[in-house]
């Protein structure tokens, strides 16, 4: 179960890796109940225990873990504050911040990101990436994995650039394996392979 997003007085629950369901406080979906919504966070009832969700946290299993297997096929994701598509995942079983960036023709992360999630992109190839800000130094890595709820795909081609970013970018290296369809505020990718 996560936290997608909030509405008003509506949290935007996933559960079990499904599409966003937008439940009112008080109300209960799947035995979860929303007990209160704050901005990008939310407390919810499950088995007679609370728990705080936050907007970006890893999904947490309820029940049978179904969040723990990796065999999903559709990602929803609502859109945040300026328009931006963000979620919580893992690169290579380590948590991170993406946010979609189907301008990027490859996923993109900062060289203290790869850092932290014990990347050698030294190794890589030394790449030159063409930025709105200009060219910027690179290195060209495969990722062994990345992990959206509970879709993973291996064998993802990225660049690790020296300048911090505060996401990682979800670029077309891993969007192009799926079909992209937008409806209002929310995003589906659908595996394609």
């Amino acid at each position: 179960m996560g936290l997608n997003g909030t509405m008003g007085q509506m949290a935007l629950l996933v559960i079990d890796g499904g599409q966003p369901r937008a439940v009112r406080i008080g109300d209960a979906v799947q035995g979860i109940r929303v007990v209160s919504v704050g901005s990008g966070e939310a407390v919810v009832e499950v088995g007679g225990k609370r728990r705080s969700l936050r907007v970006g946290d890893a999904p947490a299993a309820v029940g049978g873990g179904a969040g723990s297997s990796a065999a999903g096929t559709k990602i929803v994701l609502s859109a945040g504050s300026g328009g931006h598509f963000l979620s919580s995942g893992s690169i290579n079983g380590k948590a991170v911040q993406f946010m979609v960036d189907t301008g990027a023709t490859v996923v993109a992360l900062g060289e203290a990101e790869a850092q932290g999630l014990s990347i050698d992109y030294k190794k890589g190839a030394r790449v030159t990436m063409r930025t709105a800000g200009g060219d910027v130094p690179a290195w060209r890595v495969t990722l062994g994995s990345v992990r959206i709820g509970d879709v993973e795909v291996s064998n993802v081609e990225a660049v690790v650039q020296p300048t911090p970013l505060p996401f990682v970018l979800l670029g077309n290296s891993f969007l192009t394996r799926f079909q992209m369809r937008r409806e209002n505020d929310l995003l589906t990718l659908e595996r394609r392979y």
